[in-house]
């Protein structure tokens, strides 16, 4: 079947396809909790961040296969999907469709007349229309990049042009209550820094309900330029993907390394309070250091890792990636990016993937999650690097995280209680094992099953009798 493109002006596509939902939607709005440190549904529910980096979800995948990639994450238990609308500038999606006019982000091409249920996997915009909806009915929320960073750095992007672009997403999409936006993309705030200032409060302007944040550069976080910006609702940090001996970051004040912990520990303490996350820590599959494949890959226990610290170190969820699934590696690739070589179907399972929901739960699973807070000072003696060992609590739990399965010495009496009862939870199975009542008073040794070696992470629950 032939389609007929035709450019509609900007306001009234937004109105057109605002409404087009393809199903009723019953998922809340997220805001930010009362104290400022979390996320929350409308009706003021926990909401903690598991997301899953589909970077190209959009652009590579159809129908068949985004349900197909929806439904496994949702039964991973990830509620969040980060994924670009613009990659490139134009992008084509599966079906050959372009996105925008003569390269032209100010001119989207959309289908006048446009069937959702009969020509929308023909139509760019109404592509992502479905993916957005199928997304919603499997309760996942989507992190939508408006577009890029490397075409806007590539001057192709003008500030005018991104105002009518933004304006049109935001009218297209303000009604769909799975919706986060993520302005930026992979790129520093002070590169092209009036295009993502234009973007956000344009956004912000047309539709204020949905969340935004800015996906910066690695090793770099969203507070370094826009902490203090009014589009910002909570920050993001990319951690990237290098090894502590590879980081030579411009800001020697930030040589943190594979320390992502520190990020959130320095968005923590800024002021005002905003939320903050790991949004892009290493992926699992992809070549340490990023760029050279012949060096060793990051695994499962890394992005473990990663998890855990930034969580217990303050941050409301955590970001996951896959090096095959985040490109949606594909057999009709002809080329692949940091050494792929799994395809995103079967890359799906890779074993970290499967374990990240078992910090979800945890971290779901007391009384008072707004009431929790990073807490060093639990922890008696702690090392350096893979030593580290990260501490969480509120007044009536604490959780204490070992990389490598060393003794945990810890400073009791920190949560309530004369007792208190503690507990060993495996981030591998998700499973707990019981300890026993101790004393909450002076020091504790606490020792987990196994020698101790990289990856043999365990978290040290106590909880107040």
């Amino acid at each position: 079947m032939k389609i007929y493109k035709k450019l509609i002006p900007i306001l009234l596509a937004g109105a057109l396809f605002s409404c087009t939902s393809g199903g009723k939607q019953e998922m809340e709005l997220l805001q930010v909790s009362e104290n400022g440190r979390y996320l929350a549904t409308a009706d003021g529910k926990p909401f903690f961040w598991l997301g899953d980096t589909g970077w190209l979800l959009f652009n590579k995948l159809n129908r068949a296969e985004a349900d197909q990639y929806l439904e496994d994450r949702k039964g991973k238990g990830f509620n969040v999907v980060q994924a670009m609308v613009l990659h490139t500038v134009p992008s084509v999606n599966v079906y050959g469709d372009s996105s925008i006019v003569n390269q032209d982000i100010s001119k989207p091409l959309v289908t006048e007349g446009s069937n959702p249920e009969v020509d929308a996997e023909y139509d760019y915009w109404d592509h992502i229309d479905y993916i957005i909806d199928k997304a919603a009915q499997k309760g996942i929320y989507m992190a939508l990049v408006p577009v890029w960073g490397t075409p806007v750095k590539e001057g192709k992007v003008s500030v005018e042009q991104a105002r009518i672009y933004a304006r049109f997403l935001a009218e297209r999409w303000k009604d769909r209550k799975n919706i986060i936006w993520l302005n930026g993309g992979d790129i520093k705030g002070s590169d092209s820094i009036a295009v993502w200032q234009e973007i956000g409060r344009t956004i912000k302007e047309v539709d204020p309900q949905h969340l935004m944040t800015f996906h910066p550069r690695g090793r770099t976080a969203s507070s370094d330029w826009f902490h203090d910006a009014a589009w910002l609702d909570f920050n993001m940090v990319q951690s990237g993907h290098r090894r502590y001996d590879q980081d030579t970051s411009a800001n020697e004040d930030k040589h943190y390394g594979e320390d992502n912990w520190r990020f959130m520990e320095a968005d923590w303490n800024r002021s005002p309070v905003k939320p903050t996350i790991d949004g892009e820590p290493s992926y699992e599959g992809i070549p340490q250091g990023l760029h050279d494949i012949n060096e060793p890959r990051w695994t499962a226990a890394d992005v473990r890792r990663y998890g855990y610290w930034s969580v217990f170190a303050g941050a409301f969820g955590y970001t996951y990636g896959q090096n095959s699934v985040m490109q949606m590696h594909a057999e009709t690739d002809t080329t692949t990016a940091y050494g792929s070589t799994e395809l995103w179907v079967e890359a799906l399972d890779a074993p970290g993937a499967k374990q990240m929901q078992y910090l979800k739960k945890l971290m779901l699973s007391r009384d008072n999650y707004f009431g929790r807070i990073p807490d060093q000072s639990l922890v008696a003696e702690n090392g350096e690097r893979y030593s580290r060992l990260m501490a969480t609590r509120t007044d009536d739990y604490a959780f204490v995280y070992t990389y490598n399965g060393q003794e945990i010495k810890v400073n009791m009496g920190k949560i309530k209680g004369q007792e208190v009862k503690a507990s060993w939870f495996n981030p591998r199975t998700g499973e707990t094992t019981k300890i026993g009542v101790v004393e909450n008073r002076g020091v504790q040794t606490f020792r987990p099953e196994g020698a101790p070696e990289d990856g043999n992470d365990w978290v040290l629950i106590l909880d107040s009798l």
